[in-house]
């Protein structure tokens, strides 16, 4: 089930269909639709199998989110056209720096009309963390529907095994409460890989 925590808080459904948002239309326009910005956390029981997002980061290179298996990946959504995102991603960047190597953070780039737009976007803002470019909205469709491209910003939290572990749908509200799921998420239990032993962080 789905648990609040201080300023958790259980939503209901969050994107309804993807399949109504799927084609992207006037996917570079300016309409998208901010969220609450509270976290839903899911409990581990509850949580289904992981997210295999596979595409290209902005250089065209490959990537995918089975890179960071082992750690806690915090996946945004973002977009250069979105204000709340340009207040939002340094902050997260600064969250899951102070963390450590227990996690890792991903972007998804969507609506942009050309990488370098999203490459510049990044340096106006003086982050630097591999984000997918997704203008079509393919890599949205690996959440099976939790992520609609019109929320924006949004952040999934996957755990150490690629599985959606929480959620927040708009601007975050609250970066410390942020931390402390990240941080929660980070110390449940690592299951043993057939070996035996714990998997290990991806960048150990």
């Amino acid at each position: 089930m789905k648990r609040s925590l201080g300023m958790l808080v259980a939503a209901g459904a969050l994107c309804g269909a993807l399949a109504g948002c799927s084609d992207l239309q006037g996917t570079e326009g300016k309409d998208y639709v901010g969220g609450d910005g509270q976290i839903t956390v899911i409990d581990p029981a509850d949580r289904t199998a992981p997210v295999e997002a596979v595409g290209v980061d902005l250089d065209g290179e490959p990537l995918a989110t089975a890179d960071f298996v082992g750690q806690v990946l915090v996946a945004n959504v973002w977009w250069s056209g979105c204000g709340p995102c340009r207040k939002e991603m340094p902050v997260l960047d600064q969250v899951v720096t102070d963390i450590g190597p227990d996690a890792a953070l991903l972007g998804i780039n969507i609506r942009e009309s050309s990488p370098e737009n999203a490459k510049s976007f990044l340096r106006g803002i003086e982050v630097d963390f591999p984000s997918f470019y997704d203008p079509g909205g393919e890599v949205l469709l690996s959440f099976s529907g939790d992520i609609s491209p019109r929320n924006l910003p949004s952040t999934a939290v996957l755990d150490r095994q690629g599985r959606l572990a929480a959620l927040v749908r708009g601007e975050i509200n609250s970066p410390v409460t942020l931390r402390d799921v990240i941080e929660q998420i980070a110390a449940e239990p690592r299951p043993a890989s057939p070996s035996g032993t714990d998997p290990s962080p991806a960048d150990e």
